[in-house]
């Protein structure tokens, strides 16, 4: 009887034993597989919600291109709930487009990238086009500042939870497992979709999405140590025609001849299979994210059950401890390291744009800030760096491949009132004579013959420098009164409008620098060659033997006014922190300008030493959602006793380009209201009633005379002013806006058309 009981007894413990060794029995080791699909992939997040839950622990995690992504996010510690939060809260549309503010560009580069309709690389006398939309720099720099936390880990096995993810060798085909190094570069290399984003570099292995070769790494997790597995699928089958609307969908269809053929065997392989119905949405449908989150969520819902009983021990405090990690705010760069193939810029030039001082408390916004400068530069593939511990701080790696592209060809093209029908050709060369520079040539073609040369040495933090050429020319019919007003003109008949042409020549040498990170300080020498003249009058001759001409005549018979080459050195200080140069809605501009007139050839024989000064300051901001208010004022004075009225104020008519101390006046014509000195004020209303489409209102105000601030006229009540309504379109050419102004002063209004960027 003993024995038996014994025996009994030893069988239940063998048993026991046994069972305690089985997966049931013990905590199997649960690895979740994430699928690419860009923004369906969003569909994961929901999925997540329900596994976590119903109490499940995810041992191991491994995913492709947005499942990298995504996987990577959770693997470093991040709650599905706060993953939901990060992306509601973040416009992937904008981050894709790789849109760098204009904050991110010096003073020259903005008006170079608001000058051109379409860029294009030109090498050897053969004209190319980029390889990717996007070089999705803008995400990588989120990703950076997201996965801050794990900067450290090299070693993806490592993380809170064991990650792996997928990419391809783009050279052999070949899968390439990356589940050690920099995650956010890791992740991006998985995410790299051709023709999308620019392909990513590691260990000298250029890399584009893992899905082209596996988007479903469930070998991968397996692999790892996963004994049950639970996969997330937002791949879809094969598309018809109607649905093949974009080249990028081509390519997913291309991909998924591959990935519906191993799918079948891979979801058998697969324990809880969640496949979310996102057939309705495609692979850049970012702005669906909720509906998108929403079916994730209902797919796993239909799983929760099975999810339920892989929950073991899930009342335990170490299993549902939820850990709240926030973003990175401040950090302290106290060494950067630069690598890659950089030959053409220097140190200084790569300091000067980061725009923050080694060794300083920094937020995490003003290091993304830092990187999209040199971004916007154009003169780099896409950057990638990291933020590394080094005890006191951290190290700044970054790793600048320098851009192979260095001429460029680019076309522009515009229409006004004043210049009329113009078409332009631009070349541009970087590093064209020395390390840092760009030389740029534009030729205008249409209505007035018109070019702009420009060389430009950046140096960064020290002083940089530059040469400016340029030859404008054009005609407008005036009120007569404002040549009487300037030149000394009489008895030329019954003449109530003038043939106005204006012909300036243009060149500058200047030393530049940035104070205060926003303020660019300017000063230099200028050359200038100014003619002034008419047809009118030499018509009216003929016509009028009572007509009494004392003005000078060039070779083609035409009236001069002026023809005086002059020299001056001049000063400017420029702050620009507006958001868009045409339809500001937040940011701050000052435009300070002072030219000391030292010599001259003196045409007229009236010329003094003088100068001029004058300043522009404004402020854009938003009222309420789609509505936003631009206020400026501005104002100039001339100093001195010289008779001389060539650069005195003339305002009138509308643009963002006109030349010398021609200013726009709403309400009047072109070269309207004339006089040495002026005060203005100006506010628009601009309406977004849809994305890039503008409704504007607008008025301004003004005194202009001679000498105002000595007889203190410019302090009393405006004697000009001007309204206009149009509307506004942000096209591909550049800005269409369409405006009708008046005045009370007037009896007739103004329309003014602008099409294109200004140049």
């Amino acid at each position: 009887m003993v024995k038996r009981i014994l025996f009994i007894l030893l069988l239940l413990a063998m048993v026991s034993g046994s069972a305690q060794n089985t997966p049931s029995a013990r905590q199997a080791k649960v690895g979740v597989v994430l699928s690419g699909g860009g923004a369906k992939g969003m569909a994961h997040i929901g999925a997540l919600k329900v596994i976590e839950e119903a109490g499940v622990k995810i041992d191991y995690i491994g995913g492709t291109s947005m499942g990298a992504i995504i996987g990577a996010l959770y693997a470093s510690g991040y709650s599905a709930t706060e993953l939901d939060s990060i992306f509601r809260s973040t416009a992937f549309n904008r981050l894709i487009q790789d849109n760098l503010p204009r904050s991110a560009k010096t003073f020259y580069e903005k008006e170079d990238s608001e000058r051109y309709a379409l860029t294009l690389p030109f090498d050897k006398f053969k004209i190319s086009v980029p390889t990717a939309f996007s070089g999705g720099q803008n995400i990588y720099n989120e990703l950076v500042r997201l996965l801050y936390h794990v900067k450290d880990v090299n070693d993806f096995s490592k993380l809170p939870i064991p990650f792996v993810c997928i990419a391809t060798d783009v050279e052999t085909g070949e899968e390439v497992t990356l589940n050690t190094g920099y995650l956010p570069e890791a992740i991006m290399a998985s995410g790299t979709l051709p023709s999308l984003f620019e392909p990513a570099t590691i260990d000298g292995r250029v890399l584009i999405d893992g899905g082209v070769v596996n988007n479903y790494p469930i070998e991968k997790v397996k692999a790892m140590g996963a004994e049950v597995i639970i996969g997330i699928d937002v791949q879809h089958g094969l598309s018809n025609r109607e649905a093949l609307s974009s080249a990028t969908e081509v390519l997913l269809q291309i991909n998924n001849y591959r990935t519906v053929a191993d799918m079948k065997e891979k979801s058998k392989q697969t324990d809880i299979y969640i496949k979310p119905d996102i057939s309705d949405y495609t692979v850049l449908d970012f702005d669906q994210r909720n509906a998108i989150v929403m079916k994730g969520e209902s797919a796993a819902r239909d799983r929760y059950s099975e999810l339920k009983k892989l929950s073991i021990n899930k009342n335990k405090e170490e299993d549902t401890q939820v850990n709240i990690i926030e973003a990175k705010d401040t950090i302290i760069v106290n060494r950067l390291v630069v690598s890659g193939s950089n030959k053409n810029y220097s140190r200084g030039y790569v300091k000067g744009k980061l725009r923050f001082n080694l060794g300083d408390k920094i937020v995490f916004k003003k290091l993304q800030q830092g990187i999209s400068n040199l971004a916007a530069t154009g003169n780099f593939q896409t950057i990638r760096y990291q933020l590394v511990s080094n005890g006191l701080g951290e190290d700044l790696i970054l790793k600048l491949d320098e851009s192979p592209n260095k001429t460029f060809i680019r076309l522009g093209a515009h229409y006004n009132d004043l210049y009329k029908s113009a078409a332009m050709l631009n070349l541009t060369r970087k590093n064209f004579l020395m390390k840092d520079d760009v030389a740029s040539f534009d030729f205008i073609l249409g209505d007035n013959l018109r070019y702009n040369l420009e060389y430009y040495v950046d140096k960064g933090t020290y002083w940089s420098f530059g040469f400016n050429s340029r030859f404008n020319d054009f005609e407008k019919e005036i009120d007569f009164d404002v040549i009487r007003s300037n030149y000394d003109v009489q008895n030329v008949g019954n003449v109530n409008n003038i043939n106005l042409g204006v012909t300036d020549f243009t060149n500058q040498f200047y030393l530049q620098t940035v104070w205060q990170e926003e303020f660019a300080f300017t000063m230099g020498l200028e050359y200038k060659f100014l003619k002034y003249s008419t047809r009118t009058l030499a018509q009216l001759e003929g016509q009028n033997e009572n007509a009494l001409m004392e003005l000078s005549m060039d070779r083609s018979g035409r009236t001069l006014f002026e023809r005086s080459n002059y020299y001056s050195t001049f000063g400017r200080l420029t702050l620009d922190t507006y958001d868009d140069k045409y339809f500001p809605s937040k940011g701050l501009f000052f435009n300070g300008d002072f030219h000391f007139y030292v010599l001259s050839s003196d045409f007229n024989n009236n010329f003094k030493e003088y100068s001029i000064s004058k300043a522009r300051i404004g402020t854009a901001f938003p009222i309420f959602k789609n509505l936003s208010l631009n206020i400026e004022t501005e104002g100039g004075f001339k100093l001195g006793t010289s008779n001389v009225t060539s650069f005195d104020f003339v305002l009138g008519g509308y643009g963002t380009n006109l030349i010398n101390n021609f200013v726009p006046f709403l309400g009047y014509d072109f070269l309207s209201l004339p006089g040495n000195s002026y005060v203005k004020a100006y506010g628009r209303l601009d309406f977004e009633i849809a994305p890039k489409n503008h409704l504007l209102f607008a008025a301004n105000f003004a005194n202009v005379d001679d000498d105002i601030f000595r007889t203190g006229e410019w302090f009393t009540e405006p004697t000009y002013s001007g309204y206009a309504f149009g509307y506004g379109l942000e096209s591909f050419l550049g800005p269409v806006q369409v405006l009708y102004s008046w005045s009370p002063e007037l009896d007739n209004g103004n329309f003014f058309f602008s099409v294109g960027y200004w140049f």
